[in-house]
């Protein structure tokens, strides 16, 4: 008598090396954070300045990627990351020995232009060499470095920082980045080249209605999560009086939660295809905004009755992105990896976007219209994606 035991193929090893790639990238993006007071202290700049040097790395980011990805089209993609991941560690070793506020400012801008190089060069590696019905599983993976340095990357970069000064937090960062490079060296083949596009021709299938409206989906999608997740505080504070000391909890659950639900949105997407995968997360975070906002009229409410639907929303919030990746590369037909460019400043417009529509809301109506706006802006998104499709068609 024989059993059948059939065994989950294992992940490649280059793909982990992408996922630490992404992980390297976001911790070093949002680690300054949480040095912030110690290098506004020591470069004799106001706080305020000193949290431009993560507007100028994601402002310099979210400008260069799509220009990268167009530029560097027919370049060894296996390559490129590599010497962009140098450029990367060279920027952030530097920017540990500076005492010059403007030339730190230089560096971040310079460790952004490379990772905004290597970001959708990762995005087309992974869905080019990903095996038949995986694609969406492995975006999720890629995906998965960013909540990963949410959930480890940047503590632990904010402890280094704590315990032996802000300079060893960007040594930390170039160390993150020289392990990355070694591991994409070592693991990533080169894939197989798209095909040969002239850069007119590429920019014009970029500028095809379907695709605008993809990515003015995506900007919505992200929009609509972070509106709550820049200002979860204080809604957490007037909804169950949650102090400082819960809310670091409650993120790092929010993040485990995030991992999982980035997951199941990859697989969803690959098992159900991206338009049913995007229609159930974007209806399951709908349904959980509502929930909010009934809680709202209860309050105050205890902390423990809101995780479960803490976990379920962060899970919800993303699941979303894959599919709605996914759906993107398929309205963009040939032009995909420059389309995934375009949907990775998308997303930094989308955070952005979130802080300020979110601030809006919060100076106005209070933080209780937070979770009724947020669904709003989903449901747009829902509407974008599917005015992209019947143009598509």
């Amino acid at each position: 008598m024989s059993v059948d035991v059939r065994r989950r193929p294992a992940l490649p090893a280059w793909l982990l090396a992408l996922v630490f790639t992404m992980f390297a990238f976001s911790t070093d993006d949002y680690v300054i954070a949480g040095v912030l007071p110690a290098i506004s202290a020591d470069l004799g700049v106001s706080e305020a300045a000193g949290g431009q040097l993560v507007t100028g790395f994601s402002l310099a980011f979210a400008l260069a990627a799509p220009v990268a990805s167009v530029v560097f089209a027919t370049r060894s993609r296996r390559g490129l990351i590599t010497w962009s991941l140098a450029v990367f560690v060279a920027a952030n070793w530097a920017a540990a020995f500076t005492t010059s506020y403007a030339v730190l400012m230089g560096l971040r801008v310079l460790a952004a232009l490379a990772a905004a190089a290597v970001v959708p060069a990762a995005y087309a590696v992974a869905t080019s060499l990903a095996p038949e019905g995986r694609q969406g599983r492995y975006l999720a993976l890629v995906m998965g470095g960013l909540t990963g340095s949410l959930m480890l990357g940047v503590p632990i970069g904010t402890w280094v920082g704590g315990a032996f000064g802000w300079q060893a937090t960007f040594g930390l960062g170039g160390l993150l980045g020289l392990v990355a490079l070694v591991a994409v060296r070592i693991t990533l083949p080169e894939p197989p080249a798209g095909p040969a596009m002239p850069i007119k021709e590429r920019l014009a299938s970029l500028a095809r209605p379907q695709v605008l409206l993809g990515l003015l989906g995506i900007v919505a999608v992200v929009l609509g999560s972070m509106m709550l997740m820049t200002y979860l505080a204080p809604f957490l504070r007037d909804l169950a009086g949650v102090g400082p000391v819960e809310l670091g909890w409650v993120f790092a659950l929010a993040g485990l939660a995030g991992l999982a639900g980035g997951q199941l949105g990859g697989r969803a997407s690959d098992r159900w295809g991206a338009d049913r995968a995007l229609i159930a997360g974007i209806a399951g975070f709908t349904v959980v905004m509502g929930l909010f906002t009934a809680c709202w009229f209860l309050r105050p409410l205890p902390l423990p009755a809101l995780l479960p639907l803490l976990v379920v929303w962060a899970a919800v919030s993303w699941w979303v992105p894959p599919p709605a990746q996914t759906r993107l590369l398929a309205l963009a037909g040939p032009a995909g990896p420059q389309a995934l460019a375009l949907n990775s400043s998308a997303v930094y417009v989308g955070v952005s976007g979130g802080g300020a529509v979110g601030g809006l809301v919060l100076e106005s109506r209070g933080s209780g219209l937070l979770p009724l706006a947020a669904a709003l802006v989903e449901l747009v998104a829902l509407a974008l994606f599917w005015a992209a499709g019947r143009r598509r068609a």
